[in-house]
């Protein structure tokens, strides 16, 4: 097991502080990376990396000496799935194809990343093409198990403690799948929220750019620095939370493992104030506010589908 938590925002604020020393932080993530990257194959192999780093971390100290006046992700190193153009790395989209024929602009938001004072730490293993043919990328909670992808390299590096945010994109589910599998907190935003020029496309019209972190405040952080229109307010935030259930023949097709899982989160949820409804069917599940505390047990919804297993 390679799992390591490096928590997002108290990284930022401490390489801003300059109470994390920017240049042993750089070193610390190598040697992670010589560490953990034979087992888990996150990273699209980099000759010099480190030194590439402390270089490009030096000029950062040298540009931003008083720490009042450092950008919002100072020194903060970033991997980038390897269908992002990146100035400076040869992209491949995990396709064996000459790079030459993906050349064009950097990805606007990679732009922006470096803007805000972060640093690239590296490309990340895509499935080629954001398809289904899977790259070499394993699962750092368990090396025999998949990743998930598309952003599979992405998850798996911030699962692993090499890098405390990393960059992907979700066509169908290739953000929110190995983020689940490998146990980050992965953030797919509404479409074109974050810029998808200069990236590769699978479908241009159902592309996401989203991001990988291991902390909610992380994600919340970065969301308001690069999400178009993001609102930090709470006003208007309905108090009672609507979630839905799946169709039963979407249900029909979970393992007994998952039903299991399925089962624990609905009676976690049962004591807060919320509705469960089945919009397919405009059937109101469950409100726990006429009940509160009371336990939900996942027969209860099983029995009113009509669902048996």
């Amino acid at each position: 097991m390679y799992f390591k938590k490096i928590e997002l925002l108290k990284t930022i604020n401490a390489l801003k502080s300059g109470d994390l020393n920017l240049l042993s932080f750089i070193n610390d993530l190598c040697d992670r990376i010589e560490q953990v990257e034979p087992y888990i194959s996150s990273l699209i192999s980099e000759s010099n990396k480190r030194q590439r780093l402390i270089k490009e971390a030096n000029a950062l100290l040298s540009k931003y000496p008083d720490v009042q006046k450092r950008p919002p992700l100072f020194g903060l190193p970033v991997g980038i799935k390897d269908i992002f153009r990146v100035d400076g790395f040869e992209t491949a989209c995990g396709s064996k194809l000459p790079s030459f024929l993906f050349e064009g602009k950097e990805a606007e938001i990679v732009t922006r990343l470096k803007e805000a004072g972060a640093l690239i730490l590296g490309k990340t293993v895509t499935t080629e093409f954001a398809y289904f043919q899977p790259g070499p990328t394993k699962n750092p909670n368990n090396t025999d198990f998949t990743p998930g992808g598309s952003s599979s390299g992405s998850a798996a590096a911030v699962a692993a403690g090499i890098t405390p945010l990393a960059f992907g994109t979700q066509t169908i589910g290739s953000i929110t799948r190995p983020a689940a599998y490998c146990g980050v907190i992965g953030v797919k935003p509404s479409t074109k929220s974050i810029s998808t020029e200069g990236i590769i496309p699978f479908s241009t019209t159902l592309d996401h750019v989203g991001f990988f972190t291991n902390d909610l405040e992380g994600a919340a952080y970065i969301a308001s620095l690069f999400c178009d229109e993001w609102h930090t307010s709470k006003d208007g935030i309905n108090k009672k939370p609507v979630i839905g259930i799946p169709d039963i023949e979407f249900i029909a097709q979970a393992s007994n493992e998952i039903l299991d899982v399925f089962d624990f989160s609905f009676n976690n949820v049962s004591t807060i104030s919320i509705d469960l409804i089945n919009r397919s069917k405009n059937m109101r599940l469950f409100d726990s506010s006429n009940n509160p505390g009371s336990p939900f047990l996942i027969s209860t919804w099983k029995s009113k589908l009509g669902f048996k297993r």
